[in-house]
């Protein structure tokens, strides 16, 4: 790493950070498909953990000892500035350590990711980032094996997602479906069933299919307000609903892969 002091917004090497949407970030010309931003320190040493690679990083001064120790290997500049300078740069507090800008590395196949899990989670549509980022570090804590999102699926490398999952989104295996709901049939090809979960009238309790769960088994779960298309409803194996009390109906899309998952985590 070599140390780049910045006294202005026009430094050359802060566009990564200049208020940039990940969207805009994303579609960058650099390798595995654009850049993703990792924030904190935390973060950082988890991407890098992962086998991912820095291009920049920005922070204030008093973070540079703990960012020297990950960057240890890695040839790229480091821009330390002023907490103002770096509050007009980003847009806000920059008070987690550190932004890194990382290369987004590519995606594996479905095969690939599925291949020997026996507990995966399926996340059609979800578009809220918080949501995503909370299902990731449900999977990461209670242990499924993966994770899959349809192709209109919030991005799991989204700033917010990674900062909610606490960096599990870097851990946990996953990948994005090339299509939906075509793709259920390499789950079944695979030999998973797949348990949509969902309000209906014919739905069994989690209860019940936690009584016997298949060996291969994908929770797919759906957005919050519209929940799971009728096309994926109609492809799943089981629908299942969490019994509820006082007249809620159900639980938001994250709090219910909690329950899931530790209802029907592999013994």
């Amino acid at each position: 790493m070599h140390v780049v002091p910045i006294d202005t917004l026009e430094s050359p090497g802060l566009a990564d950070y200049s208020r940039l949407t990940d969207v805009a970030l994303r579609r960058l010309s650099e390798p595995a498909g654009g850049l993703y931003i990792a924030e904190s320190t935390k973060v950082i040493s988890r991407a890098i953990a992962a086998g991912h690679r820095p291009r920049s990083v920005l922070l204030q001064e008093q973070w540079l000892p703990e960012v020297e120790r990950l960057l240890a290997g890695f040839d790229v500049p480091v821009y330390v500035g002023s907490a103002e300078l770096l509050e007009q740069l980003t847009g806000y507090n920059l008070h987690r350590g550190a932004l890194a800008a990382m290369h987004r590395p590519p995606l594996a196949s479905v095969e690939e990711v599925i291949a020997g899990a026996t507990r995966i989670v399926v996340i059609e549509d979800v578009v809220d980032h918080t949501n995503v980022g909370a299902i990731f570090r449900s999977v990461a804590g209670i242990g499924a094996d993966a994770v899959l999102v349809t192709p209109r699926c919030a991005d799991p490398l989204y700033r917010r997602s990674v900062r909610v999952s606490m960096g599990t989104v870097l851990q946990v295996p996953w990948t994005r479906l090339p299509e939906w709901p075509e793709g259920a049939d390499i789950l079944k090809s695979a030999g998973f069933h797949i348990a949509a979960l969902a309000l209906a009238d014919d739905a069994m309790t989690l209860d019940q299919l936690a009584s016997d769960p298949p060996e291969k088994l994908a929770i797919l779960l759906g957005a919050e307000g519209d929940g799971l298309s009728r096309a994926a409803l109609r492809g799943a194996d089981s629908v299942v609903t969490i019994p509820m009390m006082h007249g809620v109906d159900s639980l938001n899309v994250a709090s219910a892969s909690a329950v899931a998952l530790w209802a029907l985590r592999a013994p």
